[in-house]
């Protein structure tokens, strides 16, 4: 298969980009003088120095509010400085819970109190420090309860629906999920839901742990007592301090009684590693669980309900902490006022040498080698501002809060917000606004790969190629010859940006072939990821040459390289789906009805199991897509007359500024006033977390999960406001001379 695999990479092997002399958005001549710049910025990344770095901040725990975290944010700061950089911390006070209590033991049939311990390895020196956060879920409730215990799956919506067939309902009983197939945060609020009195998720071995392969230390693999911490705050509500929605939560900020605060949960909910859930799903009968929902413990897993009972008692000290997020500035020399945003977090639950300090040291390297050139006399003709976030583990807390203070002056100066997040080794992993797609996939072509020597973009394809499911798909793949970026939902610190003032952004990483087991647990050490996730920090360094030229190539374009024919072409994607998605549950509405109606289902089904007949449906209706289309058929005509200007343009040369503006703020027009139903901090038509996905996107989300709820009346309401979002981004372009 490698033999294979390097054979794909050199048949697809083109000449690198970086060495041709055009690059979109400059002349002939300053892309000559940018392609020189960016050899010289190559020259500064030093992979051990990227090592280095990660070592010493993830030296110590250092999760929000922690002294840990206040001396990694100092740290940083105090590298911008003696980088050159005009380098401040912004303080925010915010809302984080800590656990006091946390008890966790089965009183039925037999007693067992779980160990809530992930023990010290005298292979990962940082695995039995002080100071380091318990395994919890940061914004489950408190509570006491006891309760029959129900397997729920991954305890998502579709999950309940297999429990109602079945007969059996999760009201007054605590549910243990799987992690996986979902954000985590989906799974107590979707049990929450339906009655559940409180959630335990834990990870299975089969997938993630020894069935995947050696698990840690021998192997990357989560050991039998890996615990998964993490936030469970309803984010697709709205991210950041949950007592000041929609405002920077400065020291005077007004706040929200934390009883009133939609986004924490209102059942306790607690990780456990598979050693824990091991004896409370050996205790379960009822039902054996469908194949589909079965792990790879050793046992047989049913559902339940019935005599396995649990005790779950969890308490926690709410606090108001400061967030510290350390922000650099480089002044641009010809406009100051147009700011170019690069971003990673610093805050960890732990010691976070994956996530965020694999990222955030590849940032502080791009600080660094721009520093040099700047020393050299370069200057960028826009203002950087690089940032390090605290608080993004709870919530995003640090990123929201800035943006949110900063909101008027961000609308008018940010020309984009490139984010990375956790690094490892792989395959580039781009998402974002798809205005941008050209300008990546020539980045992409620019930067090379350290295992194969070709650009990061031909390993990308050769991947895409091996994994296309038809002989007609792998050809399509191999002859694509441009990138396409994912649609962003949330889970890192683009979020506000983009979903909530309509600023352009990327969210950029590696990875794919590290495992990941070590993710958000005492074991996200220095000791894992320099033996597992990225040995000699090769692409630390390669992520830090992919986002710096992202950040040194829209500081300098003489016009920008915001091409809106590729956004185009995606919502009218985007479109189509939806057209497909309402036909389709047409057909299948009326299908499944037809079967409810001539009792195929009690036919086919053992009549010992009881299993419940379903319900039928309302018919879908016809929806009436003619807005949307007749607004994207503007759209594709203003499309093309904003691209012959921005090519007239660049070729004439003189003063762009006006269009510059005109460009970067145009997506903008994107946002609805009132944004989405039941949740308006996402004014984004276009993109936002899914509300039952949590970190998973749904595109054109208030017409899509309009429709997956069956709200027919809404979702014609959203076809209307989104087409009336369209038509303005249409006219607004038009209007660009």
């Amino acid at each position: 298969m490698r033999t294979f695999f390097i054979l794909i990479i050199i048949a697809v092997s083109q000449a690198m980009w970086a060495q041709t002399n055009s690059i979109s958005g400059f002349t002939k001549k300053n892309a000559a003088d940018e392609l020189e710049l960016e050899h010289k910025f190559d020259g500064f990344i030093k992979p051990d120095h990227i090592g280095a770095t990660i070592k010493k901040l993830s030296a110590k725990p250092h999760h929000i509010g922690s002294p840990g975290g206040k001396e990694v944010a100092e740290t940083i700061l105090a590298r911008y400085k003696s980088y050159g950089w005009d380098a401040k911390i912004e303080t925010y006070q915010v809302l984080f819970p800590e656990p006091v209590t946390r008890v966790l033991e089965m009183i039925s049939p037999t007693v067992y109190k779980a160990s809530l311990q992930e023990p010290a390895l005298k292979e990962d020196a940082t695995s039995g420090q002080e100071g380091q956060l318990p395994t919890y879920n940061a914004w489950s409730a408190d509570g006491d309860v006891n309760a029959e215990l129900v397997f729920v799956n991954y305890g998502l919506p579709a999950d309940y629906e297999e429990l109602e067939k079945m007969g059996i309902d999760v009201k007054g009983k605590i549910v243990i999920a799987k992690y996986g197939r979902c954000w985590r945060g989906i799974k107590p609020k979707v049990a929450y839901e339906h009655g559940a009195v409180g959630c335990i998720i834990y990870s299975d071995p089969k997938d993630d742990g020894y069935n995947q392969g050696d698990v840690y230390p021998k192997g990357a693999f989560k050991s039998a007592y890996g615990v998964q911490r993490g936030s469970v705050m309803d984010m697709v509500i709205y991210p950041g301090d949950p007592l000041t929605p929609g405002i920077g939560s400065t020291e005077n900020a007004k706040r929200l009684d934390r009883k009133d605060a939609p986004t924490i949960l209102k059942i306790p909910v607690l990780p456990i590693s598979y050693h824990d859930a091991q004896p409370l799903l050996e205790a379960l009968d009822g039902p054996v669980a469908p194949a589909d929902w079965r792990g790879a413990l050793p046992l047989t897993y049913h559902i339940g309900p019935g005599k396995a009972k649990v005790h779950l008692k969890l308490e926690f000290e709410w606090k108001i902490l400061p967030a510290y997020d350390v922000i650099a500035m480089m002044k641009g020399s010809e406009y100051p006022d147009e700011w170019v945003i690069r971003g990673n977090h610093h805050d960890a639950w732990v010691n976070g040498a994956g996530d965020p300090i694999s990222g955030q040291a590849a940032l502080l390297e791009e600080a660094k080698a721009i520093g040099e050139l700047a020393k050299k006399g370069w200057k960028p003709k826009r203002t950087l501002v690089y940032c390090a976030w605290d608080g993004e583990e709870p919530g995003l807390l640090g990123s929201t809060e800035w943006v949110e203070d900063h909101a008027k002056e961000l609308q008018q100066k940010a020309v984009v917000y490139i984010n990375t997040d956790g690094n490892g080794r792989g395959f580039l992993d781009a998402e974002g606004s798809h205005a941008l797609e050209p300008a990546m996939y020539e980045i992409s072509q620019a930067v090379k790969d350290p295992q194969t020597g070709v650009s990061v973009y031909e390993r990308l394809k050769a991947r895409n190629v091996l994994n296309a499911a038809t002989p007609k798909a792998k050809k399509e793949a191999m002859s694509k010859k441009e990138m396409t970026l994912g649609a962003l939902g949330s889970g890192s610190d683009y979020s506000s940006f983009i979903q909530h003032l309509g600023i352009p952004a990327l969210n950029l990483g590696y990875g794919g072939e590290d495992p990941g087991g070590e993710y958000h647990s005492i074991y996200d050490s220095y000791d894992d990821y320099s033996r597992f996730k990225d040995p000699g920090f090769e692409y630390g360094a390669t992520l830090a040459k992919t986002s710096g030229r992202v950040a040194l190539r829209m500081a300098d374009a003489d016009v920008l390289p915001f091409d809106f024919s590729h956004l185009q072409k995606t919502i009218s994607k985007y479109v189509n789906e939806l057209i497909e998605m309402s036909e389709q549950m047409r057909e299948s509405t009326e299908v499944e009805n037809e079967l409810i109606k001539n009792r195929v289902y009690q036919l086919a089904n053992d009549p010992t199991k009881k299993l419940k007949i379903p319900t039928p449906k309302q018919e879908v209706p016809y929806l009436d897509f003619a807005p949307l289309q007749n607004a994207l058929a503007s759209l594709e005509k203003n499309v093309a007359h904003t691209d012959t200007v921005w090519h007239r343009s660049l070729s004439t040369g003189g003063d762009h500024d006006d269009l510059n503006k005109a460009l970067y703020r145009a997506e903008q027009q994107l946002l609805s006033e009132k944004g989405l139903p039941r949740r308006g901090w996402y004014r984004h038509t276009i993109y936002a977390p899914g509300f039952y996905t949590g970190y998973g996107v749904k595109t054109m989300p208030g017409i899509r999960e309009a429709i997956e709820q069956r709200n027919w009346k809404e979702a014609q309401e959203q076809i209307a406001i989104d087409a009336a979002a369209i038509k303005k981004f249409s006219d607004y372009l038009y209007a660009i001379h």
